[in-house]
């Protein structure tokens, strides 16, 4: 019965049609599952478009304000949803304007297909109106690029497009069609990909490794995690929960690591990084045995290489080799999907709890409260802070919500304080950093997950950098909550000025509009909150509203967010003010 099944749908897929270039890319898109993409139209992806128009009952475009717009939208819509998201722009400026989220998704392993116009194949290098190299301009920032020159290529190209953006360690694909190409007819068939000849999307795990780290494990007095997004992107989260509670040892995560296990996990012992939580950045430097997971050693998580877990034997669970010994040198590699990995290892893991290595992890918790977390949450000077308007939509959201951080203070404060009950819940800019990511992001994520609550959170200054996708949100009715903690600053560069160059804030002071009579003016419910007795109520009607809403929270000018990690000093040199 099985076998019959398969024969019939490749029987479907390998039907031909005659059909313009254009028409397959939609139906190449269709046959992948693809029903939302977004992005901007132009002369040369306008066949695309006209056949887009003839889809539209099957296949939703949603017009960003901006290119940029589309990656970061497309990019929120894979990570809420575990899908390839798609963004399509026109040649030349069009093309170009995909750059920064297409890098964004590169670092941080992001699948996503982009479709790029390009002019016809007989201009090709001329300097034509609107042409620019984007295949060698995007080669360093994609996992593969192709351009169409060709209507008799599309199938097998898109479909090979797909196949890398999803596989192994996913990332970005762009796709350049010549505007010919788009027009040519020729008969269309489709069959999906399933390998590319000399691309290993996953490696084989090998026994011995797993016995290496079985047995480092076991052995272990004070054995820490750390984990990363690897958990999420292969689905690995039941098996990383049992795997730690049975083996007994404290997890801390990178910030794209965040919500694979519940916030108040018994063994969720917080973040790690520049602004990390106190006790896991310090014992990181006290553990005998460093267990990496699905994460690749950033140098905001390690800080200085030369004193970075010198004392520890470290394993790492990873499904690029490209990443094994890159920055941290490691004593076990297990290379592999984690998820499979994860589930191989289990069995040989000795059950242990490890209770006075958890111990001091409580202990340097209890430091961290006193001299920072508590007046972060629980203030008692005039100012709003921004760790105080997180634990008021923790209460209103029951750590339930889909949380979308832009880049900067708040960002920290959004992963350090958000409670988070379900996987897939923090939805943030990790290697890049991209200020602007938050907004669009927070659209995509949204319309891929409707049931969800998702709050976008901001600082005025990223914020700004995309503010025109108020108009997406309007025109796409999608019931987004904004967030802008307004400190009229360029808060995490005045921190560093502030910190590391006396005071001098050059060009990090913000004239800022009225942000409320702008959300209004796109037809948004929106307010504004300066007084702490205003704040509580204020969440409470944001986070009840069935449409989009927009909150402004004035906060303290300079506030800093601390603990703080100075840039070149080791992970232990942590500060906590």
């Amino acid at each position: 019965m099985e076998t019959k099944t398969i024969q019939k749908t490749k029987q479907t897929l390998q039907q031909t049609d005659r059909i313009s270039g254009s028409e397959a890319i939609v139906r190449c898109l269709l046959a992948e599952g693809v029903n939302t993409l977004y992005g901007y139209p132009g002369g040369a992806i306008m066949p695309v478009y006209d056949e887009l128009y003839k889809y539209q009952d099957q296949i939703h475009h949603v017009l960003t304000r901006h290119e940029q717009g589309a990656t970061h939208a497309a990019q929120g819509y894979a990570r809420i949803s575990g899908e390839v998201g798609v963004a399509i722009a026109t040649s030349g400026p069009g093309a170009t304007n995909l750059i920064t989220g297409i890098a964004d998704a590169q670092i941080d392993s992001t699948p996503m297909v982009c479709i790029t116009g390009q002019v016809g194949s007989h201009l090709l290098g001329s300097d034509a109106f609107q042409e620019t190299d984007i295949v060698g301009i995007s080669t360093p920032v994609t996992k593969w690029n192709h351009q169409i020159t060709k209507a008799s290529e599309i199938p097998e190209v898109m479909a090979k497009a797909f196949y890398i953006a999803r596989s192994g360690r996913p990332g970005p694909v762009l796709i350049d069609i010549t505007k010919d190409a788009q027009f040519e007819e020729f008969d269309f068939a489709y069959e999906k990909c399933t390998g590319v000849r000399s691309y290993k999307a996953v490696p084989e795990t090998d026994k011995n490794a797993i016995s290496a780290a079985a047995e480092l494990i076991n052995n272990a007095k004070k054995p820490m995690v750390v984990w990363g997004q690897g958990v999420i992107l292969s689905q690995a989260e039941a098996e990383f929960k049992a795997f730690i509670e049975k083996a007994g040892i404290p997890s801390a995560w990178t910030i794209l690591g965040a919500s694979a296990i519940p916030t108040e996990h018994p063994l969720n012992v917080g973040m790690v990084g520049m602004h990390g939580n106190y006790a896991p950045n310090v014992l990181t430097n006290e553990c005998d045995l460093l267990i990496a997971i699905g994460m690749r050693f950033d140098d905001r998580v390690t800080g200085n290489l030369e004193t970075y877990a010198k004392q520890a034997k470290v394993i790492h669970f990873e499904i690029d080799p490209a990443e094994i010994d890159k920055n941290v040198k490691t004593d076990v590699a297990v290379l592999g999907d984690a998820k499979a990995s994860l589930e191989t290892i289990l069995p040989f893991i000795h059950k242990n709890s490890h209770t006075e290595w958890h111990q001091k992890f409580k202990d340097l918790y209890a430091i961290e409260y006193e001299k920072v977390i508590k007046n972060d949450l629980h203030p008692t000077k005039e100012g709003l802070t921004m760790g105080e308007v997180m634990k008021e939509i923790n209460t209103q959201s029951k750590g339930e919500a889909a949380i979308v951080s832009d880049v900067g203070q708040h960002q920290m404060i959004a992963c350090r304080y958000a409670n988070f009950n379900q996987t897939k819940s923090n939805i943030t800019s990790g290697g890049l950093g991209t200020m602007g990511f938050g907004l669009p992001a927070a659209i995509g994520a949204k319309m891929a997950a409707p049931e969800r609550e998702v709050v976008c959170v901001c600082g005025d200054g990223g914020y700004q950098m995309t503010i025109q996708e108020l108009g997406t949100i309007f025109q796409q009715k999608a019931a987004v909550k904004i967030v802008v903690l307004n400190n009229d600053f360029l808060g995490m560069v005045r921190q560093w000025q502030q910190l590391f160059f006396d005071k001098r804030y050059a060009s990090t002071e913000m004239t800022n509009p009225d942000f409320v009579a702008i959300a209004k003016g796109y037809h948004l419910n929106a307010r504004r909150v300066t007084k702490r007795s205003e704040l509580a109520e204020a969440i409470k009607e944001m986070m009840e509203s069935k449409e989009a809403y927009f909150l402004e929270v004035c906060v303290e000018k300079e506030d800093n967010v601390f603990p703080m990690i100075p840039t070149g000093a080791s992970v232990s040199d942590i500060r906590l003010a």
